[in-house]
C-alpha cells in the first residue's frame, strides 16, 4: 500500500475526527495541527514500518 485517506469532520463537541477509509483507524483532535501528529501516530501503531503508506490524504 502506497497511500491512505481519511476523512476530516468538526465533531459535534469541538475538535476534529479523522477515520481512515479501508481501514480501522480513527482519531480526533482539538485542532488541526494535532490531528494532523494524531493520524501520524495512529497509522505508526497500526502498521509495521515496512507496511506503513508514504502518502497521508486528509479530506
Amino acid at each position: 500500500m502506497n497511500e491512505i485517506i481519511f476523512l476530516v469532520e468538526e465533531a459535534l463537541e469541538g475538535g476534529f475526527t479523522a477515520r481512515a477509509l479501508g481501514h480501522s483507524i480513527y482519531t480526533d483532535a482539538d485542532t488541526i495541527t494535532e490531528l494532523h501528529d494524531n493520524v501520524r501516530d495512529a497509522i505508526a501503531c497500526h502498521f509495521d514500518h515496512a507496511e506503513k503508506p508514504a502518502i497521508i490524504y486528509l479530506h
